[in-house]
């Protein structure tokens, strides 16, 4: 996450989780270049990527440390914005060098992965992560713009700077071909998020109470904290309410609530009946009022995410 973005492009990002994992035998890392996002119609993630010179990347991880590989796996999806500028709804210049750690949703998941494989904790679990820059360009997403996501689902982009979400609706419409347990998501997603929680907690919305409890008891024991939040139809009607799309990437009133209209956007390309996601906007970086962490970005919760994936395979070993 600390990494400057012209270091860890979308390539350089996959090339290096890839590297991590070379030396364990059970995981596959499969690094998906943009031919093949094309073929998969992800059409909201192309229209974000296709505002930079550097090309979109689909990293996709196969950690199969289950006692059968067939075994319904985790599936961890982190949103990989290797550097966003906010596209044509540019932001302000002070404080957008931090906009390197926007792929922070994408390296805690990674990190949890290559930290299972260590562990070679006994369950499967599945890393997606969409790859790109968001850049302002001739090329770039232009707000008003009607993109179409993977699920067949139109999207208008009324905010260019709201593009974590466009990359996740693709990346959440493909987790689902897995079967999974239990699909979590992972993105520095909104500011809103921060304002509400600031670095004491990540912030979780989820629709299920199952899953919701095994990621509070979780980050109680790393004491890398999550928080519930709502995950209203109130919300649901504020991103559906769109003249020119199915929905729109911001919420009718804008800032209200801009946490939470992210969050039930998001719920529009999940069918999955155990879906968390997790807005790190809050926790990217360490500030004073956590002390005993290091100046940068944090890395969370990574922690929380392992023993999530720990405590879940025991639950299988415990089934068994």
């Amino acid at each position: 996450m600390e990494a400057p973005a012209n270091y860890i492009t979308p390539i350089k990002f996959a090339e290096h989780i890839e590297q991590k994992l070379r030396t364990f035998s059970n995981v596959k890392v499969h690094i998906r270049p943009e031919s093949w996002i094309t073929t998969q119609e992800m059409g909201a993630f192309l229209s974000v990527a296709k505002g930079s010179a550097e090309p979109p990347i689909f990293l996709e991880i196969h950690y199969l440390g289950g006692a059968n590989t067939n075994d319904s796996p985790l599936v961890f999806v982190g949103k990989g914005v290797t550097f966003d500028s906010g596209g044509i709804s540019l932001k302000p210049s002070s404080g957008m060098d931090a906009m390197r750690a926007d792929m922070g949703g994408a390296a805690t998941v990674c990190s949890a992965i290559v930290t299972a494989a260590a562990l070679n904790l006994p369950l499967n679990i599945i890393g997606l992560a969409p790859l790109c820059e968001n850049m302002p360009s001739g090329k770039a997403n232009k707000p008003g713009d009607v993109v179409r996501a993977k699920n067949g689902k139109t999207i208008q982009v009324d905010n260019t700077d709201a593009e974590g979400r466009l990359l996740l609706a693709d990346a959440l419409c493909y987790a689902h071909n897995f079967n999974a347990r239990a699909i979590v998501n992972a993105a520095t997603l909104t500011g809103a998020m921060d304002v509400a929680l600031g670095s004491a907690a990540t912030g979780v919305f989820t629709n299920s109470s199952w899953l919701w409890t095994h990621l509070y008891e979780a980050s109680i024991l790393t004491g890398d904290r999550v928080w519930r939040m709502p995950l209203f139809e109130h919300y649901t009607k504020q991103v559906t309410d769109c003249p020119l799309a199915d929905v729109s990437n911001i919420g009718k009133y804008s800032r209200a609530g801009g946490a939470c209209t992210a969050a039930a956007f998001l719920k529009e390309f999940v069918t999955a009946s155990h879906w968390a996601h997790l807005d790190i906007a809050g926790v990217m970086s360490n500030k004073d009022e956590v002390p005993y962490l290091r100046k940068g970005m944090a890395g969370r919760p990574t922690r929380t995410l392992v023993e999530f994936a720990a405590r879940l395979s025991q639950d299988s070993h415990n089934a068994k």
